[in-house]
């Protein structure tokens, strides 16, 4: 058990501790202005205050109380779900504070760091700067190097594989547009079934090389054809159960 000693140890520390948290500065600023002028004094002189009239103030702002709003912040590099460098994005105060600016991903939207990004994006326009991949670019990319192409085609005329071709299994295969300019296949011309490749240059910066496999192309089975066939498989499970 603790005697008085030990109580009113505790309670020292208890005291210390809300002193040392009541002198914890805070980030909240109140400002006010006194309600009656201080009338100004000779040089050299105190100013005359009001022993009661000159200690009113009026209320001009209290961020305290105020709702919290987001941090403006400019991209120094691209950043997912955000944007591109030179960006203007409005993050809440604890991204901002805890990953963009620590990581050197943003800098504070100031009037000076506005002006020079954007001088380096007029020099980007101009030529005189390297263009920079735009975020669907990139992810554009991302996305083609884990895929695989596969382009069916006939086996009872001649053909030969072309980029217009390939471009349209793209958009149906893989659900991405990629127009027949961008795209390059072998020089050689591709008349067989097979594994090749071609590349795809996205933007006209980068070119990204997809596997591609020319297979035989298999006619897609209509809806009515797969409820025939799921009719005759059930119909064939219940004769061999019944057999059993």
């Amino acid at each position: 058990m603790l005697g008085r000693g030990g109580g009113g140890g505790c309670g020292l520390l208890v005291r210390a501790a809300s002193r040392a948290l009541s002198l914890s500065h805070s980030r909240e600023t109140v400002v006010v202005e006194r309600w009656w002028q201080v009338p100004l004094s000779k040089e050299g002189r105190q100013p005359r205050l009001h022993p009661r009239r000159h200690r009113i103030y009026r209320l001009l702002e209290d961020t305290k109380h105020l709702p919290k709003g987001n941090l403006e912040l400019i991209l120094t590099q691209s950043v997912d779900n955000l944007g591109n460098r030179g960006d203007v994005v409005s993050v809440k105060k604890h991204v901002g504070r805890n990953k963009l600016l620590p990581q050197g991903l943003a800098v504070y939207a100031s009037p000076e760091n506005k002006k020079m990004f954007e001088e380096e994006k007029k020099l980007r326009q101009e030529g005189k700067l390297e263009v920079l991949q735009t975020q669907s670019g990139e992810k554009t990319i991302k996305f083609l190097k884990s895929c695989r192409l596969e382009v069916g085609m006939k086996n009872n005329v001649k053909w030969e594989l072309n980029n217009e071709i390939v471009a349209r299994h793209f958009l149906k295969n893989l659900r991405v547009f990629v127009p027949p300019h961008a795209l390059k296949l072998p020089e050689e011309p591709i008349t067989r079934w097979g594994e090749y490749w071609c590349d795809v240059t996205v933007n006209g910066l980068e070119t990204v090389r997809v596997p591609m496999s020319v297979v035989k192309f298999m006619r897609p089975k209509t809806k009515r054809y797969k409820h025939w066939l799921a009719q005759q498989q059930a119909q064939l499970a219940a004769h061999r159960e019944a057999l059993l």
